[in-house]
Protein backbone atom coordinates (compact mmCIF):
# COMPACT_ATOMS: atom_id res chain seq x y z
CA UNK A 1 0.00 0.00 0.00
CA UNK A 2 1.47 3.35 -1.02
CA UNK A 3 0.43 6.98 -0.74
CA UNK A 4 0.73 9.61 -3.44
CA UNK A 5 1.68 13.22 -2.76
CA UNK A 6 -0.11 15.82 -4.87
CA UNK A 7 1.74 18.71 -6.50
CA UNK A 8 0.98 22.11 -4.88
CA UNK A 9 -1.01 23.49 -7.83
CA UNK A 10 -3.31 25.38 -5.37
CA UNK A 11 -3.41 26.11 -1.63
CA UNK A 12 -5.78 23.16 -1.14
CA UNK A 13 -3.44 20.81 -3.00
CA UNK A 14 -0.38 21.84 -0.96
CA UNK A 15 0.37 19.04 1.49
CA UNK A 16 -2.56 16.91 0.24
CA UNK A 17 -2.01 13.18 -0.04
CA UNK A 18 -4.14 10.24 -1.14
CA UNK A 19 -4.14 6.55 -1.96
CA UNK A 20 -2.58 4.95 -5.04
CA UNK A 21 -5.01 1.98 -4.82
CA UNK A 22 -2.26 -0.39 -5.97
CA UNK A 23 -3.76 -3.28 -4.01
CA UNK A 24 -7.28 -2.80 -5.46
CA UNK A 25 -7.79 -5.30 -8.28
CA UNK A 26 -11.41 -4.61 -9.31
CA UNK A 27 -13.30 -1.34 -9.72
CA UNK A 28 -16.93 -2.45 -9.86
CA UNK A 29 -18.40 -4.28 -6.84
CA UNK A 30 -20.23 -7.62 -6.89
CA UNK A 31 -23.88 -6.69 -7.63
CA UNK A 32 -25.37 -9.55 -5.61
CA UNK A 33 -23.63 -8.19 -2.48
CA UNK A 34 -24.87 -4.59 -2.78
CA UNK A 35 -27.72 -3.01 -0.85
CA UNK A 36 -29.17 0.53 -0.83
CA UNK A 37 -27.87 2.83 1.88
CA UNK A 38 -30.15 5.68 3.00
CA UNK A 39 -28.50 8.78 4.46
CA UNK A 40 -29.74 9.78 7.95
CA UNK A 41 -27.82 13.05 8.28
CA UNK A 42 -27.30 12.40 11.99
CA UNK A 43 -31.07 12.35 12.63
CA UNK A 44 -33.06 9.83 14.67
CA UNK A 45 -36.46 8.33 13.90
CA UNK A 46 -38.14 11.56 15.05
CA UNK A 47 -36.14 13.70 12.64
CA UNK A 48 -34.08 15.35 15.38
CA UNK A 49 -30.32 15.74 14.99
CA UNK A 50 -28.74 13.47 17.60
CA UNK A 51 -25.25 13.35 16.05
CA UNK A 52 -23.89 16.70 14.94
CA UNK A 53 -21.77 17.41 11.86
CA UNK A 54 -23.20 14.55 9.78
CA UNK A 55 -24.83 15.01 6.38
CA UNK A 56 -24.30 15.35 2.65
CA UNK A 57 -21.42 13.53 1.03
CA UNK A 58 -21.12 11.28 -1.99
CA UNK A 59 -23.88 8.73 -2.54
CA UNK A 60 -22.85 5.21 -1.57
CA UNK A 61 -24.12 1.67 -1.76
CA UNK A 62 -23.72 -0.74 1.13
CA UNK A 63 -21.39 -3.71 0.64
CA UNK A 64 -22.71 -6.69 2.61
CA UNK A 65 -19.72 -7.83 4.69
CA UNK A 66 -19.51 -11.29 6.28
CA UNK A 67 -18.56 -10.31 9.83
CA UNK A 68 -19.79 -13.62 11.27
CA UNK A 69 -17.47 -15.87 9.22
CA UNK A 70 -19.86 -18.74 9.92
CA UNK A 71 -19.12 -20.76 6.78
CA UNK A 72 -17.16 -23.43 8.63
CA UNK A 73 -15.10 -26.01 6.80
CA UNK A 74 -15.75 -24.63 3.29
CA UNK A 75 -12.61 -23.21 1.63
CA UNK A 76 -12.95 -20.03 -0.38
CA UNK A 77 -10.75 -18.38 -2.98
CA UNK A 78 -9.88 -14.66 -2.97
CA UNK A 79 -11.12 -13.34 -6.33
CA UNK A 80 -10.48 -9.61 -5.86
CA UNK A 81 -9.45 -6.90 -3.41
CA UNK A 82 -11.85 -3.95 -3.58
CA UNK A 83 -12.41 -0.44 -2.25
CA UNK A 84 -15.32 0.06 0.16
CA UNK A 85 -16.57 3.66 0.56
CA UNK A 86 -18.21 2.80 3.90
CA UNK A 87 -15.02 1.89 5.79
CA UNK A 88 -11.31 2.65 5.94
CA UNK A 89 -10.17 -0.95 5.35
CA UNK A 90 -10.21 -2.72 1.99
CA UNK A 91 -12.50 -5.71 1.39
CA UNK A 92 -11.89 -9.04 -0.33
CA UNK A 93 -14.41 -10.91 -2.50
CA UNK A 94 -14.43 -14.62 -1.69
CA UNK A 95 -15.83 -17.35 -3.96
CA UNK A 96 -16.52 -20.44 -1.85
CA UNK A 97 -16.32 -23.96 -3.20
CA UNK A 98 -20.10 -24.43 -2.88
CA UNK A 99 -20.75 -21.40 -5.13
CA UNK A 100 -21.45 -18.85 -2.39
CA UNK A 101 -19.94 -15.35 -2.68
CA UNK A 102 -19.10 -13.14 0.29
CA UNK A 103 -17.08 -10.05 1.19
CA UNK A 104 -14.65 -10.13 4.12
CA UNK A 105 -12.31 -7.50 5.55
CA UNK A 106 -8.93 -7.78 3.81
CA UNK A 107 -5.92 -8.22 6.14
CA UNK A 108 -2.33 -7.32 5.31
CA UNK A 109 -0.78 -9.81 2.89
CA UNK A 110 -4.04 -11.28 1.54
CA UNK A 111 -3.77 -11.53 -2.24
CA UNK A 112 -5.86 -12.69 -5.18
CA UNK A 113 -5.68 -16.46 -5.51
CA UNK A 114 -5.19 -17.12 -1.78
CA UNK A 115 -7.48 -19.57 0.00
CA UNK A 116 -9.31 -18.65 3.22
CA UNK A 117 -11.33 -20.82 5.58
CA UNK A 118 -13.17 -20.49 8.87
CA UNK A 119 -13.87 -22.92 11.69
CA UNK A 120 -12.01 -24.49 14.63
CA UNK A 121 -9.88 -26.66 12.32
CA UNK A 122 -8.75 -23.86 10.01
CA UNK A 123 -5.03 -23.19 9.56
CA UNK A 124 -3.45 -20.29 11.49
CA UNK A 125 -2.82 -17.91 8.58
CA UNK A 126 -3.89 -14.47 7.31
CA UNK A 127 -7.62 -14.18 6.63
CA UNK A 128 -8.68 -17.43 8.33
CA UNK A 129 -11.26 -17.17 11.12
CA UNK A 130 -11.28 -19.36 14.23
CA UNK A 131 -12.77 -19.36 17.73
CA UNK A 132 -10.43 -17.70 20.25
CA UNK A 133 -9.89 -21.03 22.05
CA UNK A 134 -8.29 -22.46 18.88
CA UNK A 135 -5.89 -19.54 18.29
CA UNK A 136 -2.37 -19.67 19.83
CA UNK A 137 -1.40 -17.06 22.43
CA UNK A 138 0.39 -14.02 21.02
CA UNK A 139 -1.40 -14.18 17.64
CA UNK A 140 -2.42 -10.92 15.95
CA UNK A 141 -6.18 -10.87 15.28
CA UNK A 142 -9.00 -8.59 14.06
CA UNK A 143 -12.79 -8.60 13.49
CA UNK A 144 -13.46 -10.04 16.96
CA UNK A 145 -16.88 -10.99 18.31
CA UNK A 146 -18.09 -9.65 21.66
CA UNK A 147 -20.87 -12.24 21.88
CA UNK A 148 -20.74 -15.70 20.34
CA UNK A 149 -22.55 -15.75 16.99
CA UNK A 150 -23.24 -12.02 16.77
CA UNK A 151 -20.46 -11.26 14.28
CA UNK A 152 -17.26 -9.26 14.62
CA UNK A 153 -17.63 -5.90 16.35
CA UNK A 154 -14.12 -5.11 17.59
CA UNK A 155 -10.99 -4.13 15.59
CA UNK A 156 -12.44 -3.42 12.14
CA UNK A 157 -10.64 -0.20 11.12
CA UNK A 158 -7.75 0.07 8.65
CA UNK A 159 -4.37 -0.93 10.06
CA UNK A 160 -5.75 -2.07 13.41
CA UNK A 161 -4.91 -5.33 15.18
CA UNK A 162 -5.47 -6.89 18.59
CA UNK A 163 -3.35 -9.53 20.33
CA UNK A 164 -4.50 -12.68 22.07
CA UNK A 165 -2.66 -12.61 25.41
CA UNK A 166 -3.90 -15.62 27.39
CA UNK A 167 -6.64 -18.25 27.60
CA UNK A 168 -8.66 -19.70 30.44
CA UNK A 169 -11.46 -22.26 30.22
CA UNK A 170 -14.36 -19.94 29.44
CA UNK A 171 -12.62 -16.66 28.64
CA UNK A 172 -9.69 -15.39 26.59
CA UNK A 173 -7.70 -12.25 27.38
CA UNK A 174 -7.28 -9.86 24.43
CA UNK A 175 -5.31 -6.62 24.18
CA UNK A 176 -7.19 -4.18 21.94
CA UNK A 177 -5.58 -1.47 19.76
CA UNK A 178 -6.50 1.20 22.35
CA UNK A 179 -4.43 -0.61 25.00
CA UNK A 180 -7.53 -1.90 26.79
CA UNK A 181 -7.24 -5.47 28.06
CA UNK A 182 -10.51 -7.37 28.16
CA UNK A 183 -11.81 -10.90 28.64
CA UNK A 184 -13.94 -12.34 25.84
CA UNK A 185 -15.80 -15.68 25.68
CA UNK A 186 -13.45 -18.28 24.19
CA UNK A 187 -16.11 -19.31 21.68
CA UNK A 188 -16.04 -15.88 19.98
CA UNK A 189 -14.72 -15.86 16.42
CA UNK A 190 -11.71 -13.77 15.38
CA UNK A 191 -9.79 -13.44 12.11
CA UNK A 192 -6.02 -13.89 11.92
CA UNK A 193 -3.80 -10.96 10.93
CA UNK A 194 -3.66 -7.18 10.90
CA UNK A 195 -6.15 -5.27 8.76
CA UNK A 196 -4.80 -3.75 5.56
CA UNK A 197 -4.56 -0.14 4.34
CA UNK A 198 -2.14 0.53 7.21
CA UNK A 199 -1.23 4.07 6.05
CA UNK A 200 -4.83 5.29 6.21
CA UNK A 201 -4.16 7.38 9.33
CA UNK A 202 -1.42 9.50 7.74
CA UNK A 203 -3.45 10.67 4.72
CA UNK A 204 -3.85 14.47 4.63
CA UNK A 205 -7.19 15.56 3.17
CA UNK A 206 -5.79 18.97 2.27
CA UNK A 207 -9.09 20.82 1.79
CA UNK A 208 -12.54 21.02 3.31
CA UNK A 209 -14.20 19.60 0.19
CA UNK A 210 -12.74 16.14 0.78
CA UNK A 211 -14.27 16.11 4.25
CA UNK A 212 -17.65 17.15 2.80
CA UNK A 213 -17.46 14.32 0.26
CA UNK A 214 -17.09 11.92 3.21
CA UNK A 215 -20.30 13.21 4.79
CA UNK A 216 -18.73 15.47 7.42
CA UNK A 217 -20.30 18.89 7.91
CA UNK A 218 -18.50 21.95 9.36
CA UNK A 219 -17.80 22.29 13.08
CA UNK A 220 -18.39 25.78 14.54
CA UNK A 221 -16.28 26.83 17.53
CA UNK A 222 -18.22 27.49 20.72
CA UNK A 223 -16.41 30.82 21.19
CA UNK A 224 -17.88 32.03 17.87
CA UNK A 225 -21.47 31.45 19.09
CA UNK A 226 -23.91 33.45 21.24
CA UNK A 227 -24.24 32.68 24.97
CA UNK A 228 -27.62 31.00 24.41
CA UNK A 229 -26.01 28.55 21.96
CA UNK A 230 -22.84 27.57 23.83
CA UNK A 231 -21.23 28.10 27.27
CA UNK A 232 -18.17 29.63 25.54
CA UNK A 233 -20.27 32.12 23.55
CA UNK A 234 -20.62 35.90 23.90
CA UNK A 235 -18.29 38.62 25.05
CA UNK A 236 -16.80 41.59 23.24
CA UNK A 237 -14.15 40.55 20.72
CA UNK A 238 -12.20 37.42 21.47
CA UNK A 239 -13.06 36.31 24.98
CA UNK A 240 -11.54 33.55 27.13
CA UNK A 241 -13.61 30.54 28.19
CA UNK A 242 -14.34 32.34 31.47
CA UNK A 243 -15.09 29.25 33.57
CA UNK A 244 -13.19 26.33 35.10
CA UNK A 245 -12.28 24.27 32.06
CA UNK A 246 -13.86 24.10 28.58
CA UNK A 247 -17.44 22.84 28.29
CA UNK A 248 -19.51 20.94 25.76
CA UNK A 249 -22.54 22.71 24.22
CA UNK A 250 -24.62 21.11 27.02
CA UNK A 251 -22.46 22.41 29.86
CA UNK A 252 -20.54 19.21 30.67
CA UNK A 253 -16.73 19.28 31.08
CA UNK A 254 -15.13 18.71 27.68
CA UNK A 255 -11.68 17.55 28.78
CA UNK A 256 -11.15 14.45 30.88
CA UNK A 257 -14.77 13.96 31.93
CA UNK A 258 -15.88 10.34 31.71
CA UNK A 259 -19.08 9.94 29.75
CA UNK A 260 -19.05 6.16 29.34
CA UNK A 261 -22.04 4.53 31.00
CA UNK A 262 -21.95 1.35 33.04
CA UNK A 263 -22.62 -1.86 31.16
CA UNK A 264 -22.81 -5.45 32.45
CA UNK A 265 -19.86 -6.32 30.17
CA UNK A 266 -17.61 -3.79 31.98
CA UNK A 267 -16.75 -6.47 34.54
CA UNK A 268 -14.71 -8.21 31.80
CA UNK A 269 -12.41 -5.21 31.33
CA UNK A 270 -9.08 -6.08 33.01
CA UNK A 271 -7.29 -2.82 32.19
CA UNK A 272 -8.85 0.39 30.91
CA UNK A 273 -7.46 2.13 27.86
CA UNK A 274 -6.79 5.26 29.91
CA UNK A 275 -4.54 5.59 32.97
Amino acid sequence: MALKQYKPTSPGRRGMSGFTFEEVTRKKPERSLLAPLARQGGRNNQGRITVRHHGGGAKRQLRLIDFKRDKWGVPGKVVSIEYDPNRSARIALIHYRDGDKRYILAPVGLQVGDTVESGPNAEIKQGNALPLRNIPNGTTIHNIELTVGRGGQLVRGAGTAAQLMAKEERYSLVRLPSGEMRRLPSGCMATIGQLGNVENNIVKLGKAGRSRNMGRRPTVRGAAMNPRDHPHGGGEGKAPVGMPGPKTPWGKPAMGYRTRGKKPSDKHIVRRRYG
